[in-house]
């Protein structure tokens, strides 16, 4: 199918919904972007480490992605200072300005000792800088080594917060379903596959009225724009199998290898909803939550971030101690031992081409954030991270449900789904992908148009990025 139809269909969608008077647009929720201006922009007169360092002491240079968070990492790093008499600079790139202001200033004879990287892709580019870390306390710490940026079996990218998304649930109404005769599982645990999955959700529809629900999952929002959660999110999925598979970490061309698992789900969620599926097109994200909140549906897919928009629905009925999360089953062998879709953009490297006495400096920097007192409150109470490390305790994390229930799956030795999205090629193949879907949603195109159209975008935007 060409990308004109699809675009047309876009149009219409959108069309359609700005005539529904449907809400705005949350934005990609769950990723890193939209920093706001500002903070100390690197410049020749601020950047290029601390002469203070010159007795060959050590000292830590860092470039900082967020500028909304430049200001606590000034502190910070006073703090540091004031502590141990190492040097520590924290320079922060302008929006948007991360990898050129990194390229002038990894270069410099004071160069940058602390940089991050947004996932794969960044390592790629920035390999020949990247330290082993394999052996350093930080990289020990990890809850779950399998989030950090590997090759080879050495560790090269430290990921400092993480976010997970997966299904979740009301546990008081799954409660009510278990104890109901004739339920298809007697709790939680058992609902280790699709297929135990699908029996339970379709039994549950059937008795929605009993349950006193709308329907099952709360509404695949498909609305152009909001449509993150199925376009990125779920797509994601498949794709992470495909990459295991073929023992990559990114593709020119997918075969979409496990579209049809894709299809088990967005199936399930549709056609067991509280809405009818040619209605999605109409339907926001914050549709959907509000749904939960109120207790209309039991589960819902979405990520820890959801909390808070769960918890500030007006009439909220859904009770912190009954927010669970359970992952997202498609069908796909050995998924039993899977968890939830764990990652994150933001990945500390240490700079190999820096003096091993800054190396030295740099690393222990960081240890100290993770296992001071005073840096792990800086993490999590300064700086918002949901640290992914063994160093904190169950009071020093964040406290909230969905964050919770994220460090029990990274500590329960499930296999997290990595965030591979950040390889699709752009978000023009991401928008017509999920125009494609509410199509689907709606009859007008069956899932092998679907799996088709997906895999031929999905190289032409690889290719265009390419040139």
């Amino acid at each position: 199918m060409k990308k004109k139809l699809i675009s047309t269909l876009l149009c219409a969608a959108m069309a359609a919904a700005m005539l529904t008077g449907c809400g705005g647009s949350d934005g990609a929720a769950g990723t890193e972007g939209g920093n706001a201006a500002g903070g100390e922009t690197a410049t020749d007169d601020a950047a290029g480490g601390s002469n203070a360092a010159a007795s060959g002491e050590g000292r830590v240079y860092y470039l900082n992605f967020k500028p909304e968070v430049d200001q606590q990492w000034q502190e910070i790093a006073a703090a540091y200072t004031e502590e141990t008499g190492v040097p520590v600079q924290v320079v922060t790139a302008a929006s948007g300005t991360y990898e050129e202001v990194l390229k002038a200033e990894i270069a410099k004879d004071d160069a940058v000792t602390l940089f991050q990287i947004n996932g794969s892709v960044g390592y790629e580019s920035w390999k020949d800088y990247c330290l082993d870390l394999s052996d350093t306390d930080i990289a020990k710490a990890l809850s779950d080594p399998s989030i950090a940026i590997a090759k080879d079996g050495s560790i090269y990218g430290i990921p400092y917060t993480v976010e997970t998304y997966g299904i979740i649930y009301n546990d008081a109404i799954m409660q009510k379903y278990f104890a109901m005769d004739g339920a298809k599982a007697a709790s939680v645990d058992e609902i280790n596959s699709f297929a135990k999955l699908k029996e339970v959700v379709e039994d549950m529809q059937a008795k929605k009225d009993d349950l006193g629900i709308a329907g099952v999952f709360a509404s695949t929002s498909l609305l152009p724009g909001e449509d993150w959660r199925w376009q990125t999110h779920l797509a994601n999925v498949p794709v992470y199998y495909e990459y295991k598979d073929a023992g990559v970490t990114d593709e020119a061309e997918i075969a979409f290898k496990y579209s049809d698992n894709m299809k088990n789900i967005f199936d399930l969620y549709i056609n067991n909803s509280t809405c009818a599926p040619g209605l999605l097109g109409s339907k926001a994200v914050t549709d959907s939550m509000a749904e939960f909140a109120l207790g209309e549906a039991a589960m819902v897919q979405n990520g820890n971030w959801a909390w808070g928009q769960i918890a500030e629905v007006e009439g909220n009925t859904v009770q912190e101690k009954d927010i669970k999360f359970m992952p997202i089953y498609t069908g796909i062998s050995g998924e039993e031992n899977q968890g939830l879709c764990t990652g994150t953009e933001n990945f500390w490297c240490v700079n190999s081409q820096v003096s091993e006495a800054d190396q030295k400096a740099t690393i222990d920097f960081m240890n100290w954030m993770i296992s001071s007192d005073k840096g792990k409150d800086y993490m999590v109470n300064t700086l918002g991270n949901a640290a992914p490390f063994n160093t904190f305790a169950d009071d020093e994390k964040p406290a909230d449900p969905l964050a919770q229930e994220m460090y029990r799956f990274m500590e329960s030795g499930k296999e997290s789904i990595s965030w591979n999205f950040t390889t699709f090629p752009s978000q023009d193949f991401k928008d017509d992908f999920g125009a494609a879907l509410l199509e689907y949603a709606n009859g007008n195109m069956s899932w092998d148009e679907v799996r088709d159209y997906a895999i031929t975008r999905w190289a032409e935007e690889k290719a265009a990025t390419a040139q």
